[in-house]
């Protein structure tokens, strides 16, 4: 009889946080950066309440049941996203936006780079971005 195949699966685990940002992009003049942006660009920043989708993918393990232990996925996130972001300014509290704009899609690329650091090679699936809950970006790093 053959060994059973492997089961694959998908878990995620979501957070919340808080921070502000301004959206300005140093390489562009301010009425430039005052027509992409708008409101957005206000001097004074504007504020959100992020929700992050961390997903991860592997197999099943036969043993645990589990593809990733959700109490190791909780930290790594704490870590990753809850740490280095909540209630921090991200263009001035946040090293990664000094010189990158501080959009959704840059903040799911710097959760993203940050998570791979931590988690086992190649179980990072996808990173979801509520910036609002109208606007989100997914980013499944480098396809």
């Amino acid at each position: 009889m053959a060994p059973p195949a492997a089961r694959l699966a998908r878990v995620s685990r979501a957070v919340t946080f808080s921070a502000c940002h301004r959206l300005h992009s140093k390489s562009l003049s301010n009425e430039e950066n005052r027509k992409l942006f708008g409101k957005c660009n206000n001097p004074n920043g504007h504020g959100h309440n992020y929700k992050v989708i961390v997903t991860v993918r592997g197999e099943i393990d036969p043993v645990s049941g589990m593809v990733i232990n959700l109490t190791d996925l909780k930290e790594y996130m704490q870590e990753a996203i809850m740490e280095p972001l909540d209630h921090k300014n991200l263009d001035k509290d946040v090293p990664y936006f000094a010189e990158v704009v501080s959009t959704t899609e840059n903040l799911a690329v710097f959760i993203w780079e940050n998570l791979k650091k931590l988690l086992p090679v190649g179980t990072l699936y996808k990173v979801k971005v509520y910036e609002t809950d109208q606007n989100t970006v997914i980013y499944k790093g480098e396809e």
